[in-house]
């Protein structure tokens, strides 16, 4: 059979389509699963961070005498255990 020359054919059109739409698929599920894993990994370690700032600006109205014991010890509870 004598070697084509010039543009592929259909069939070579077709296969070359699916290999690049199957390589961008793979590489956006790739890149969707390491976004989804990034924000869970922030926003686990923005968590405690938060819950410290939040304690921090607790204990700065307790010590201005802004809340009592048991209004810091109320709105502490209520921040761990959140």
């Amino acid at each position: 059979m004598p070697r084509r020359i010039g543009r592929p054919g259909l069939l070579g059109t077709v296969v070359r389509t699916a290999v690049i739409s199957g390589t961008a698929t793979a590489v956006g599920s790739r890149v969707e699963r390491g976004m989804a894993r990034r924000d869970v990994e922030r926003e686990a370690t923005d968590r405690p961070m938060d819950r410290v700032s939040q304690l921090k600006a607790l204990a700065d109205l307790k010590g201005q005498g802004l809340l009592t014991e048991e209004e810091f010890a109320a709105e502490k509870a209520h921040i761990l255990n959140s």
